[in-house]
């Protein structure tokens, strides 16, 4: 007597264990992917945000360091008359001393 082993279908099998294991791989390098650009994106905000300290910190330094200019006490006034030779207001402020004595 003989019996009649069954048959596996084997391809059937290998078919769907290599589909399994590619989408296993597949989502494995999108989550890495994803990972890579956002370490990507902090590194550039990174440098970009070091950029900028250094450059208003020298921006900083140099306006500290330079002489100041003197301002005008009135602007020169606008209009036709501005080429003439007429005189400014000026207003000349006097500080009061606080502890003057009532007369």
């Amino acid at each position: 007597m003989t019996t009649a082993a069954p048959v596996i279908n084997n391809t059937q099998f290998s078919v769907n264990v290599t589909t399994k294991s590619q989408e296993r791989s597949l989502y494995q390098s999108s989550g890495a992917i994803v990972a890579a650009i956002v370490v990507g994106v902090i590194i550039i905000f990174t440098v970009v945000l070091l950029i900028l300290k250094t450059y208003n910190r020298r921006m900083r330094v140099k306006r500290e360091l330079e002489p100041k200019p003197t301002k005008l006490a009135m602007p020169p006034p606008l209009g036709q008359n501005s080429h003439s030779l007429s005189q400014h207001p000026s207003v000349t402020f006097i500080p009061v001393d606080i502890h003057m004595q009532n007369r």
